[in-house]
């Protein structure tokens, strides 16, 4: 499992003209993207560190100041690109298998105490934000 989490200052993500999520305060937006031997382990390391990260103003995590995730499925996180010009994406997870697995991150993230927003999986989504710093970290677990 990888995940990118950017810093926002504000974020949105939005599926045929409809915001779908939205986070309008300080707080992370997290790309989730699963392989195919990825479980609860990976999931449970994955929403942990996302809680946990100290990346936000003064050293804090999103644990400790309450800070809302927008978690945002991305299967291309696992693009091979090593060979010519056109990405394969054969390490990806295939949406039956992946969207559990981030649905299983988000509910991780809330039993945490987080408020999370996510967007629509599988759709085709414009995701805007504000990366505040910018801070950008990968995660694999």
């Amino acid at each position: 499992m990888r995940a990118v989490v950017q810093r926002v200052t504000r974020a949105s993500v939005t599926v045929d003209g409809e915001v779908v999520g939205a986070i309008d305060e300080p707080g992370l937006v997290v790309l989730v993207g699963a392989t195919h031997d990825d479980g609860p382990a990976q999931v449970e390391l994955i929403a942990r560190k996302v809680a946990e990260l100290r990346i936000l103003r003064d050293e804090a995590s999103a644990v400790d100041v309450g800070a809302p995730v927008l978690v945002v499925s991305q299967f291309t996180l696992y693009a091979d690109t090593r060979k010519g010009r056109r990405p394969t994406w054969n390490a990806a997870a295939p949406g039956p298998v992946a969207e559990p697995l981030v649905d299983a991150v988000v509910e991780d993230l809330r039993r945490r105490g987080l408020r999370v927003e996510t967007g629509r999986f599988g759709a085709m989504m414009q995701v805007e934000l504000v990366n505040d710093g910018p801070v950008t970290i990968l995660l694999e677990a």
